[in-house]
């Protein structure tokens, strides 16, 4: 395998390791207090729409040809700076 591929691999098992976290979250959600239990499905739901934006930043490094693909690290890792923060953020939240 080459470097891209590599690090699609690596970017595509942490978002499936993420989108598995953000699932049990949502597990904890629905048996939260009716007080809370809105405030967590909202944050779930911002989890979802970051993990749906790193999903498509993923599918552009896939996309872009030759080294073109190196260019988009940077929005890349961005993304999964802000996805990883959030479920972070949730996970100390929520317990």
């Amino acid at each position: 395998m080459g470097i891209k591929e590599d690090y699609q691999k690596e970017l595509q098992e942490q978002l499936d390791e993420w989108g598995k976290e953000i699932d049990k979250l949502k597990v904890v959600a629905s048996k939260a207090k009716a007080g809370l239990q809105g405030e967590y499905y909202k944050e779930v739901e911002d989890l979802r729409c970051k993990q749906l934006a790193a999903q498509k930043k993923l599918h552009e490094v896939k996309e872009a040809s030759g080294d073109a693909w190196e260019d988009l690290k940077e929005g890349v890792e961005g993304a999964w700076d802000s996805l990883s923060t959030g479920i972070k953020k949730a996970a100390s939240r929520f317990k």
